[in-house]
C-alpha cells in the first residue's frame, strides 16, 4: 500500500510517501522560515497562502521523482490537527481532493502522533510499550504509549513548552527567528559561568514549566553592563543545561516509576544535541534504550504523517471525503487501533 503523506499544520509544507512493505520511498519539505522570519513569528494568513502556493507543485515533483503517478497512491493521510486553522485546511482540502478523485481512502492524521511515532522510521525502532518524550515549539509531554493510538500523557506543558521557550530566548538574546538552533549553536561557543534555575526539576510530577526560566534569562540579562558576545555565550549555555537537565530527569522518573526500558525522543527540541547526548549517556548508565528520529524528521514533516497514515489505516481510513481540521485536537482523544 502506497500512502501519500500531506503536513500543513504550521509553517512547513511537507509531502512523503510510504510503501507499507518498502518503507519511505521519498519525501520533501518547502519551509517558510525566511517568509515568517522579519515578523519576529509566524503569520497564519501569510503561512496558509504559502501553502496553497507550495503544495500541489511539490506534490508532483515528488511522484515525477520517483517515476510515480498519482494512481499509484492507494491512500492520503493528512494532518487534521491540531495546527493553525488555515493552514490545516489547504492540506486537508487538498488531500480530501486528491482520495475523492481517485476513490480511495483518506486517513486524517493527528501532528503529535506523527511526531511520536517518526522514530520508526529508522531502522532499529522501538517497540510498545515505551515511554515518549514530545519537545516541540508548543509541546512539552511525556506519554505513555502502549499501542497506535493508545497514548496517556502524564506530563504536560504548564505554560512555554521548551521550544518555546528556546525560541524566546533566542530573540532576548538578539538571535532572531526561529532561534533555537541558533541558540544551540551559540552555547557550544560558552561556559558554566551563570546559575539559572531548573523549573520543577525535583518535583515528584512529570509536568514541565519553563516561563520562569525565560524570565530568570531577561533578568539575567538585564543585569548585564554590557552584553558581549561571551556574556551571550555563556548565558546560552547555562540556559541549554537548564532546560537540558530538566527534560532528562523527568524522563529518567517516568522510566522509573513505570517499569519502562524504553524512550522515544521526537519533535524539534528532540534534535538538540547537548538533549542527546545526555539521554545516550544516561541509556548507557541505567541500561535502558532511546530512540531518536534522524535530524531531518524532528521537525513537521510529510514522512512521519505518511508512517502513521500506514500504521492506522484500517481505523482511521475513510472513504466519504467529508474532513473538519482540529486546532486543538488533544493526544488523548486518539483511539487505539486494536
Amino acid at each position: 500500500m502506497l500512502v501519500l503523506g500531506i503536513e500543513t499544520s504550521c509553517d512547513e509544507t511537507g509531502i512523503a510517501l510510504y510503501d507499507s512493505e518498502k518503507g519511505l520511498i521519498g519525501h520533501t519539505l518547502h519551509s517558510q522560515i525566511k517568509l515568517h522570519a522579519e515578523y519576529g513569528g509566524v503569520v497564519p494568513e501569510l503561512a496558509s497562502r504559502d501553502h496553497i502556493r507550495h503544495i500541489i507543485p511539490l506534490i508532483d515533483k515528488l511522484l515525477k521523482d520517483q517515476s510515480l503517478t498519482v494512481h499509484s497512491i492507494d491512500s492520503v493521510a493528512y494532518t487534521a490537527g491540531p495546527g493553525l486553522s488555515g493552514a490545516l485546511l489547504v492540506g486537508s482540502c487538498v488531500a480530501e481532493a486528491i482520495a475523492c478523485s481517485l476513490n480511495i481512502p483518506s486517513v486524517p492524521i493527528h501532528h503529535l502522533e506523527g511526531h511520536l511515532l517518526a522514530p520508526m522510521l529508522e531502522e532499529e525502532s522501538p517497540s510498545f510499550p515505551f515511554l515518549a518524550l514530545l519537545v516541540s515549539g508548543g509541546h512539552s509531554q511525556l506519554i505513555h504509549v502502549t499501542a497506535i493510538g493508545d497514548y496517556k500523557i502524564i506530563g504536560d506543558t504548564l505554560d512555554d513548552a521548551a521550544g518555546e521557550a528556546f525560541d524566546k530566548t533566542a530573540q532576548l538574546l538578539g538571535l532572531g527567528y526561529p532561534g533555537g538552533a541558533a541558540l544551540s549553536a551559540l552555547a557550544e561557543k560558552g561556559e558554566a559561568f551563570f546559575n539559572l534555575p531548573r523549573p520543577l526539576l525535583n518535583s515528584h510530577g512529570y509536568d514541565f514549566s519553563f516561563s520562569g526560566l525565560k524570565t530568570a534569562v531577561l533578568t539575567l540579562i538585564k543585569k548585564q553592563e554590557f552584553l558581549t558576545e561571551t556574556i551571550k555565550e555563556n548565558i546560552a549555555f547555562e540556559f541549554q543545561e537548564a532546560i537540558t537537565d530538566v527534560l532528562v530527569k523527568k524522563s529518567l522518573l517516568a522510566l522509573e516509576n513505570l517499569n519502562l526500558d524504553q524512550l522515544v525522543v521526537s519533535g524539534g527540541v528532540g534534535a538538540n544535541k547537548q538533549l542527546r547526548q545526555k539521554l545516550i549517556q544516561q541509556s548507557k548508565d541505567k541500561n535502558f534504550k532511546v530512540f531518536f528520529p534522524a535530524l531531518e524528521f524532528c521537525t513537521d514533516n510529510g514522512a512521519m504523517i505518511a508512517l502513521a497514515g500506514a500504521l492506522r489505516h484500517h481505523l482511521s481510513a475513510k472513504n466519504d471525503y467529508k474532513f473538519t481540521v482540529n486546532p486543538r485536537w488533544r493526544l488523548s482523544e486518539l483511539k487505539p487501533t486494536a
